[in-house]
C-alpha cells in the first residue's frame, strides 16, 4: 500500500478550491458537431455549508465544466464528532466511498426497510435513485465521505441537489399545518413541533447522550465493499495494484450505472496509458500521494500536462488517453466510470492493442523496418497496466 506523508496542519480532502495547482497545457477539446474550450484542469471543492456538525462541500461546473458537459455530480461529506447528516435523499444516482475515519451511515431503499451500516475507510456504498440516507460519526476522528454520481437527470446537469425530510429546510416547511396533519394524522401542535423543533439545516451536531441505531453486521451484505480489503483484481510487483467495484462484487452499482475502482500504483511508478472503448467518461479523485499526469485527446493533442495532488479531482472525457506517473511517495486514486461494467484499452504493456496487431500492419503504421518493429514488440512482454520505475 502507497504511503503519503500528510501535513497535520491540514485535511487534504478538505482543501479549498482556492489552492494553487500546477497546471502547464490545457487547450481545446472537440466535441461532436461543435467545438468549444473545456478546461482540464484538476480542481478542489468549494464549501457550501457547514456548522458545528460538520461541512458538505461541491466541485462546481463552473469551475470544472466536464462536470457540465459530462453530467457528472462530485462533492464531499465531512461530519465531526457527533455531527449527523439529516435524512435527505438526492436527484442523482451515486457512489460514495470513505476517505477517512468511521462512522455509522443509515439506508432506505424504496419500499425497503432501514439498513444500519458500520462504514470505516475504504468502503464504497452505491446508492441508487431514490434513496434516502442519513450519516453520523461518533468518533473522536473527522468522518469524510466522497460522493460521485450521474447527474443526467438531475435539476442542475453536474450538480447534486438533495432533498431533506427535516430541518429548517427540510420537505414539510413547505406544507401547510393543515396538509401535514392530514398526511402524519396527528394533531396541530404535534405537526408544529415535528416540523419546526429541529432549526438545522442539513448537518446538526447532536448532544451526545443521545443513542443512535447500532449497525448490523449484515446489514452490509451487498451494500457496501471495502476496496481496502477486497481481493486484488490487478497486482503487479513494484508497479501497482487496482480493486474493481463492478457488478459482480457490488450488484447495486447495475442500479447506480456507475463502475469505481480504487487505484495504488507505488513510487515512481507509471500506470499505462489506456481509455475506456465503451464510450465512459473517467471522473478521479487523488486520495493519496501525488504524481504527473497527461491526457491526449484528438488528433495526437495533448490536452493536460499537470502535477495532481491528494484532494485533486478531474475529468477525462470519452474515448481520451490518460497516463500517470507517481512521485517518490506513490499516488493513489479512486475514480467512478459511467457504466458499471467498464472496459479498458491499454496502449503499452502486454495486454496492449500494439501485442495483438500484427508485425506487418505495425511496420506499415509506423513507417518502420522490421528491426525496429520486433524491438517494439520484445519490450513489455511481461509487465501489464502499472510499470516499475527503471531499475
Amino acid at each position: 500500500m502507497v504511503s503519503a506523508t500528510i501535513p497535520k496542519s491540514h485535511n487534504p480532502h478538505l482543501l479549498s478550491s482556492s489552492s494553487p495547482i500546477q497546471t502547464r497545457v490545457v487547450e481545446r477539446n472537440f466535441t461532436p458537431g461543435k467545438a468549444m474550450e473545456i478546461d482540464l484542469t484538476p480542481k478542489l471543492p468549494q464549501k457550501v455549508c457547514g456548522g458545528d456538525g460538520g461541512s458538505y462541500h461541491a466541485w462546481c461546473p463552473n469551475e470544472l465544466p466536464m462536470l457540465r458537459e459530462g453530467n457528472i455530480g462530485a462533492a464531499k461529506l465531512a461530519l465531526e464528532k457527533n455531527g449527523f447528516a439529516l435524512p435527505r435523499y438526492s436527484d442523482s444516482a451515486k457512489v460514495a466511498y470513505v476517505l477517512q475515519g468511521s462512522g455509522v451511515a443509515g439506508i432506505v431503499l424504496p419500499e425497503k426497510e432501514e439498513k444500519v451500516l458500520a462504514i470505516k475507510k475504504g468502503d464504497a456504498i452505491a446508492l441508487p435513485f431514490g434513496v434516502v440516507t442519513w450519516w453520523y460519526n461518533k468518533e473522536d476522528t473527522e468522518l469524510v465521505v466522497l460522493l460521485l454520481g450521474d447527474t443526467s437527470k438531475a435539476h442542475k446537469a453536474g450538480t447534486f441537489t438533495d432533498f431533506f425530510l427535516t430541518g429548517s429546510n427540510g420537505i414539510f416547511t413547505g406544507f401547510s399545518t393543515e396538509f401535514v396533519c392530514r398526511a402524519w394524522d396527528v394533531d396541530e401542535e404535534t405537526a408544529k413541533a415535528l416540523v419546526t423543533k429541529q432549526s438545522g439545516t442539513g448537518i446538526v451536531k447532536l448532544d451526545g447522550s443521545i443513542k443512535m441505531p447500532e449497525p448490523k453486521k449484515e446489514h452490509r451484505d451487498g451494500m457496501a465493499l471495502n476496496c481496502e480489503e477486497a481481493p486484488l483484481d490487478v497486482d503487479i510487483k513494484g508497479g501497482g495494484c487496482v480493486v474493481v467495484l463492478n457488478t459482480r462484487n457490488l450488484p447495486l452499482v447495475g442500479e447506480v450505472g456507475l463502475g469505481a475502482d480504487l487505484v495504488r500504483i507505488y513510487g515512481k511508478s507509471m500506470c499505462s496509458p489506456g481509455f475506456s472503448c465503451d464510450s465512459a467518461l473517467q471522473v478521479t479523485y487523488i486520495v493519496k500521494g501525488s504524481g504527473r499526469v497527461q491526457v491526449v485527446g484528438v488528433d495526437g493533442k495533448r490536452k493536460l500536462e499537470t502535477t495532481v495532488k491528494a484532494g485533486n479531482l478531474f475529468i477525462v472525457p470519452r474515448f481520451f488517453v490518460v497516463s500517470k506517473i507517481a512521485d517518490d511517495t506513490g499516488m493513489e486514486w479512486f475514480s467512478i466510470i459511467t457504466t458499471p461494467d467498464p472496459i479498458f484499452t491499454h496502449l503499452a504493456g502486454k495486454t496492449s492493442v500494439w501485442k495483438a496487431l500484427s508485425p506487418e500492419v505495425l511496420q506499415a503504421a509506423f513507417n518502420v523496418t522490421p528491426e525496429i518493429e520486433n524491438k517494439f514488440r520484445s519490450k513489455r512482454t511481461s509487465d501489464a497496466i502499472f510499470f516499475a520505475p527503471p531499475s
